[in-house]
Order: C-alpha cells, then sequence, then structure tokens
C-alpha cells in the first residue's frame, strides 16, 4: 500500500461514519444498477409476446438453476397479478419494476455522494489546519531556506488536489469494481459462453491504458513543484514592485515568469492529454469489444439457437453498463496517481521535525528577577560562524547595547534570547534556568521585541497593538500609542485606532508604522525588552521623540539594545562592541570614549555622517 495514503488513515478516522455508508450506498448502488437492467428482459418479453404463464409458484433447487428460477418466479409474479387482465396491465406492471429499480438505483447512488462530500471536505478541512498548525509551529530556520510560494502552493493547491483526486479511491475499490462484478455474474447467468469471449478483452484493454498512465504520478508531482515556484515568483513581484520599476527590471521578471508559465503549460499539457486520453480510450476498447460481442453473440442466437433475442438485447445493455464503471476506473485511476504525488507534497511539510519545542515539563516561568546570562556561545547559521565563545551578563533593571558593523552577530543575539533559533554550544540562562529547559510561551511572554522592520498585518491599528494582549482595551490601547508617540497621527486618521491599516501597514510611513510596532510592545509591558534598530526608520524628529519614550518605557525594564545609530544609545548602562562575533570593548559611553578604540571610532565617523 502505498505511504501517502496510510499517512491519510488517521484523518479518515473522525470520518468512518461517511466510509461506512458511502460503501454500503455503493454496494446498494451496484446490485440495483445491474437489477435496472434486468428488469428490461420481462419489458421486451412483453413487448414481443414471449411473456409464459405460469401459475403455479416455482420451487428454488440450488445454485444450478438459479437463472431458471428467477425467470419462472418473475413471470409467476406477472401471471398472478395479470390474471384475467389485458395484456396492458402486464405491461404497466414491468414498466413500474422498471422505474422502481431506477429510482433506487438512483437514490442510492445520491446517499453515496452525500456520505463521500462530507468525508471529502471533512478531511480537506482537518489537512489545511494541520498544514496551518504546522506552518505556524516551525521555526523561523526553516522558511530561510524556503521559498514561501512553495509552501503556498502545498497548502493551497496541494491540499485541494487531495480533496479532489484522492478519494476517487473509494469509488475505485468499491462502487465501480462491484457494479462490474454483478454484471459480470448476470451477464454469466444469461449467457457463459459470450460472458467468457468478453473476458479475454478486459485484461488488453487493462493493459493498455495503464501504459498510457506511466509516468503521471512523476509529472503530476513535477507540475506541483513548479507552481509553488510560479506563487514565488508572484509572491516577491508584490513584495519588491517599488525596487522591480525602480531598477527597470520588469522585463526579467516578465521573463522568469513566462519561463515559469511555459513549463507549467508544457507538464500541464503533457498531463491533461493522459487523462482526456483515459476516457476516449477506454470507450473505443469498450466499444470494439461491443462490436465483437454483437458478431459473436448475433450468431448464438440467429444460428445456433441457444441464446433467446430479448435476453441477447439485456446482455447487451449490461454489457454496455460495464463501459461506465470501467471508464470511471481508468479516470479515477489517472486522478488517484495526481492525488498521491499531491499528498506527498502535503506530508512532507506535516512530517518535518520542529526542533526548537517546549521540553516535557518544561518551566514556566512569568517573573525576570535576576539577570540573563550568555555563557560561551557559539553559533552559525549555515557554515560561517556567527558568534564565536560569547558570552555577556545582563542584570535586571540594566540597558545593556549592541553595537558594531553590520554581520557583527547583533541581531543574532535577539533571534537567540526568543530561541528563533537554538545556540549550537553554550548556554542562555533567565535566572539560572536554561531558556532550552523553560517552556516556549512563557519564555516568549517575558519579552517584547520590535524589530527593524515594522511587522504589521492587514487589520485595524487596535488589532495590531493588542497582539500580544487581546482583550486590551481602547484606554490601554491609547496609552500605549501615547507612550510610542504614535497617538497624534492615530488621532488624524478617518477612524482613529479603528482604520484599517493596509496590507504590511503600507498605509502609514515607514515612522508612523515603527511607532505602532514600539506600542505593541509597550502595551505587552514584558520585564525583557528586545529592540533590534528599533528606531532606524524614522526621521530624526520623530527618532527624539521615540528616543524619549523609549527611555521613559525602559526604566525598571531590562533592555536590550541593538543600535546602528549610537546617538540612542549613550545613555545605556553597557555598551557591547562586537566585531566578527566577539565582544572587542566594552562600558559606559563615556568609559568606552576615554579608551579611543572601535567604538570612539564609530561615533566619529557618525558624527562626520551626520
Amino acid at each position: 500500500m502505498d505511504k501517502s495514503l496510510t499517512k491519510l488513515f488517521p484523518y479518515l478516522k473522525p470520518y468512518k461514519h461517511n466510509i461506512i455508508w458511502n460503501v454500503t450506498y455503493n454496494i446498494l448502488y451496484a446490485l440495483f444498477a445491474t437489477i435496472s437492467m434486468l428488469t428490461l428482459l420481462p419489458v421486451l418479453d412483453v413487448l414481443f409476446g414471449k411473456t409464459k404463464t405460469i401459475l403455479s409458484k416455482p420451487i428454488y433447487t440450488g445454485i444450478g438453476n438459479i437463472k431458471q428460477f428467477g425467470t419462472d418466479y418473475l413471470y409467476y409474479q406477472i401471471s398472478t397479478l395479470t390474471q384475467g387482465s389485458s395484456i396492458q396491465v402486464a405491461l404497466l406492471f414491468v414498466v413500474l419494476m422498471v422505474i422502481t429499480t431506477f429510482l433506487l438505483k438512483n437514490l442510492f447512488n445520491y446517499l453515496a455522494s452525500y456520505h463521500i462530500m462530507h468525508l471529502k471536505n471533512g478531511v480537506l478541512k482537518d489537512l489545511k489546519k494541520s498544514m496551518y498548525d504546522k506552518i505556524i509551529d516551525l521555526p523561523i530556520s526553516y522558511y530561510s531556506e524556503k521559498r514561501k510560494g512553495d509552501i503556498m502552493a502545498r497548502m493551497l493547491g496541494d491540499v485541494n488536489e487531495v480533496q479532489n483526486s484522492f478519494f476517487s479511491i473509494l469509488e475505485l475499490v468499491v462502487k465501480e469494481p462491484l457494479t462490474i462484478l454483478f454484471t459480470l455474474v448476470t451477464m454469466f447467468i444469461i449467457s457463459t459462453k459470450l460472458t467468457l469471449f468478453v473476458l479475454v478483452f478486459m485484461p488488453i484493454s487493462g493493459y493498455i491504458i495503464s501504459k498510457v498512465a506511466k509516468n503521471l504520478r512523476a509529472q503530476s508531482l513535477e507540475a506541483q513543484q513548479e507552481s509553488g515556484f510560479l506563487i514565488s515568483i508572484l509572491d516577491e513581484t508584490l513584495g519588491g514592485l517599488k525596487v522591480i520599476k525602480s531598477y527597470n527590471s520588469e522585463p526579467n521578471f516578465k521573463n522568469r515568469f513566462d519561463g515559469s508559465v511555459m513549463r507549467l503549460l508544457n507538464l500541464s499539457n503533457s498531463i491533461g492529454t493522459k487523462n482526456n486520453l483515459a476516457t476516449p480510450l477506454s470507450e473505443f476498447l469498450g466499444v470494439t469489444t461491443i462490436a465483437i460481442l454483437l458478431f459473436y453473440g448475433g450468431n448464438l442466437v440467429l444460428i445456433d439457437k441457444t441464446l433467446d433475442g430479448s435476453a441477447f438485447i439485456v446482455y447487451l445493455t449490461l454489457a454496455f453498463n460495464i463501459l461506465t464503471p470501467a471508464k470511471a476506473i481508468s479516470k479515477a485511476s489517472y486522478a488517484v496517481k495526481n492525488g498521491l504525488a499531491a499528498a506527498e507534497r502535503v506530508f512532507e511539510v506535516l512530517e518535518v521535525e520542529n526542533e526548537i519545542v517546549s521540553k516535557e515539563n518544561a518551566t514556566i516561568k512569568t517573573t525576570f528577577e535576576s539577570e540573563i546570562s550568555i555563557q560561551n556561545i557559539n553559533f552559525k547559521y549555515e557554515d560561517e560562524a556567527v558568534l564565536k565563545d560569547f558570552s555577556l551578563s545582563v542584570k535586571k533593571g540594566q540597558t545593556v547595547a549592541l553595537v558594531g558593523q553590520s554581520g557583527s552577530g547583533k541581531s543574532t543575539i535577539a533571534n537567540l534570547l526568543t530561541r528563533f533559533y537554538d545556540v549550537n554550544d553554550g548556554t542562555i540562562t533567565i535566572d539560572g534556568i536554561n531558556i532550552k529547559d523553560m517552556n516556549l510561551q512563557s519564555l516568549r511572554g517575558l519579552m517584547g521585541l520590535v524589530t527593524q522592520d515594522s511587522i504589521l498585518f492587514n487589520d485595524t491599528i487596535k488589532a495590531n497593538i493588542a497582539l500580544g494582549k487581546l482583550d486590551a482595551s481602547d484606554e490601554e490601547i491609547t496609552a500605549a500609542l501615547k507612550i510610542a508617540n504614535a497617538l497624534e497621527f492615530v488621532n488624524e486618521l478617518p477612524q482613529g485606532i479603528h482604520t484599517n491599516i493596509g496590507d504590511s501597514g503600507n498605509k502609514l510611513s515607514g515612522g508612523q508604522k515603527q511607532r505602532l510596532s514600539i506600542a505593541r510592545a509597550v502595551l505587552k509591558n514584558p520585564p525583557i525588552m528586545i529592540l533590534d534598530e528599533a528606531t532606524s526608520a524614522l526621521d530624526t524628529e520623530s527618532e527624539k521623540f521615540v528616543q524619549v519614550a523609549l527611555e521613559n518605557m525602559m526604566q525598571n525594564r531590562t533592555s536590550i539594545v541593538i543600535a546602528h545609530r549610537l546617538s540612542t544609545i549613550q545613555k545605556a548602562d553597557v555598551i557591547i562592541v562586537m566585531q566578527k562575533g566577539k565582544i572587542v570593548e566594552q562600558g559606559s559611553h563615556e568609559q568606552l570614549i576615554a579608551l579611543n578604540g572601535t567604538y570612539n571610532k564609530l561615533v566619529t565617523m557618525q558624527s562626520f555622517e551626520s
């Protein structure tokens, strides 16, 4: 059994009653699909005046005379009901019998479809939920290696493909095969010779169809990967439109998109050709079988006289009855291959092991008492070491600033403290507890993070600020905005704090967005504040206001400030000067200036710049 299929089993469990009912109704459908065809036999006999009159109830003597018994019993019922009446009554009776069997057949088909619909939609919902939960739980490091578009394609395209294609398997193993089985049994009862003749052609048809379906799964997988690449290009285009236009790079991006679209077109055409070939090919092979059957069966009726004309017509309708499920099986087998390829890509994400999780019985910590201690840590993102044997101690209430050139490892400290990444060697402790032993949610609950890129969501100002405290009142939101020096511009907006700020907050300026990010951290009111280049996006005037606000906020609070502009951190208790992952100097602003070393050089350079 395919691995992807077994992985789907847990998702089917909650809907097992739907599967049971679907299978039950499919069996009844298959049974009545055959019976409905058989009811045409008495209609034809009545029309051709071949109805036998049997007034004594026939006796069943065993499987050997089942055909004779079935025919005699039907004519016994017709004879009993129509005794002394005209032939019209007999015709009405057999016509009503046809209507009833066809009604039941279609009713069971509807009920089977009803249950498979609930199964498909339920599993789709659960798969999407599992995918989203996984996407949100996976560490930041996972997304530094993956394309966002590919993840989106798996979440939206592949999960839907599993729903659309995969559940064809239920019809593949129950409905259509049973219809064929019941029909074949009935055909054997009518004429063993003729049915054995038909069966010679079936394996030939199956072999031809399987040859056409070869490579379909591999091509489906390739098409789904290309689809992910296409969404990635679209996502990057929308995110970087200003850069693309300002560098006149539209032709380059159009060529990338066109190339991907063409590859997808060729793959889709190839898959579509094979899919489209399934129905006409199986129908042609079926009709060829029927045509040979007409010739051979015609001989049995006209020359050998071993088969009745009415029975042969019913036999032909039964043979045609096999064509529809045979076509459905060939189509479903193609669909299942697409579904298997899609399921493979979905489970590839669902099975990624998340290494950054809370330990079992992890410590839940809600307060910060004494110090953050970073001891002899080493860290690298890929091959190159970013931090080498790095140690730092931050006492409660201290403001510690990290400065240095780009790539010196400043922002990495923020990533490690919040456990977006884990250290390779060494330990980070808060009040003597290793952060790896702490509950992840409670660790992050102790910290407020304001990043260089102000990350905002397409929602109202209130919803964006209340992210860390969902039950915050309007008064609390307003107080946080006031501290972040954002209240003035928010009050000028049409709906104040209830104004929607657009995708990524793009209705606002860079400085306004950053002040909202600061307000969000203020409202959360954590004991430890991490400011990663928090004022870098602000204009000089806003920076001065926000700097005062940040200083107010940092009172009675432990703060780690990662700064590029040195003017913003002169009041810090300790300034750590970093170079290539190591501490080269540390002390207060005055002490470091007096040292006349790296820090003094950086201050002098920035003084000239400004």
